[in-house]
């Protein structure tokens, strides 16, 4: 069973990401946390509607809703900020820069509710935020393997230690290829993707038995490293086994699944001899061509059975066609 991480999103670093004003700081600003992909505008709460409100959203007011409760007398405004802040969510923030009314700050403080703004406007703001909490709070795993950017394709070798996966990724970045993660992939699933990378501590660093850690971005330089890549294909190293049937042709289309996404799967046997970064690269083509739906196993086969056909009809026709 594959442990799956969710790590809530600090509402601190989100306030600092964007860079944004703290008209109130709330009473649990330090700790606060932030558990939902999304941000709400609360317009029918203004006239009293809470029946399907989510508190535990980030509350958006924009230069609409503003300008309605510009509208109110003080005493209105009171009572509706009281009541909004009486929710527990992790912020208010408004945007636009626009000015805010001395009641809205005070019912923050009297609530302890973190009060935010921000000069981006209304659908700028809840756009970027809902991508941040989207990084942020995305399912994560961690995966033994190596990740490496090969023609534009994130490709994730994975085997057994000593099945060769970080000698390929070396031969891989002396072709020109990138490197992303080695021994340790963190995967993180944002909407229907699979984004890796490697852990902090040890990114850019590969182990080579007998020769002991080298730094990529020192010995290859900058251009052979990537902070992260989407994943495209598995590639699953193993050692070769006498008997086992491999795959000749090509004309299955397996598949891997990683966080609930279905990624295509080749399985390499690894033997003396064998060039398995020119293999891998091969292996990355062919998985790009199958995805624009050409399939050269199948297409051989194709003609294969056609060929067989004719040759048949010619026997039955005495060879008179």
């Amino acid at each position: 069973m594959e442990k799956v991480k969710r790590t809530p999103a600090s509402l601190k670093k989100l306030v600092e990401t964007f860079h944004m004003e703290i008209l109130n700081k709330g009473v649990d600003y330090d700790t606060a946390v932030i558990t939902v992909c999304d941000a709400f505008r609360p317009s029918l709460q203004l006239v009293g509607f809470y029946d399907y409100f989510d508190d535990k959203r980030l509350q958006i007011l924009g230069k609409s809703e503003m300008q309605y409760l510009a509208r109110m007398d003080i005493g209105e405004r009171t009572r509706v900020f009281n009541r909004l802040m009486s929710y527990e969510f992790p912020a208010l923030i408004v945007s636009r820069n626009l000015e805010v009314f001395e009641e809205m700050v005070e019912m923050a403080k009297k609530h302890g509710r973190t009060l935010l703004r921000t000069e981006m406007d209304t659908v700028d703001a809840t756009s970027h935020i809902i991508e941040f909490l989207n990084m942020a709070l995305a399912p994560e795993i961690t995966r033994h393997g190596v990740l490496v950017n090969v023609y534009g394709q994130g490709v994730l070798m994975l085997g057994e230690s000593g099945v060769g996966k970080s000698e390929t990724a070396i031969e891989l970045l002396k072709r020109g290829h990138q490197l992303v993660a080695d021994d340790a992939v963190e995967i993180r699933r944002i909407n229907n993707m699979l984004i890796g990378t490697a852990p902090e501590i040890i990114r850019h660093y590969v182990e080579i038995r007998g020769v002991g850690i080298i730094d990529i971005q020192q010995l290859f330089g900058m251009g052979a490293v990537q902070f992260e890549k989407e994943i495209d294909l598995i590639i699953q190293l193993e050692q070769w086994q006498e008997g086992k049937f491999y795959d000749r042709l090509g004309l299955g289309e397996d598949t891997y699944s990683l966080l609930g996404v279905e990624l295509p799967i080749v399985t390499i046997p690894v033997r003396p001899g064998r060039n398995l970064a020119g293999i891998v690269e091969i292996a990355t083509m062919k998985n790009r061509q199958m995805r624009y739906g050409f399939n050269s196993g199948r297409d051989f086969m194709t003609q294969f059975d056609a060929k067989m056909t004719e040759l048949s009809m010619q026997g039955n026709n005495g060879g008179i066609v």
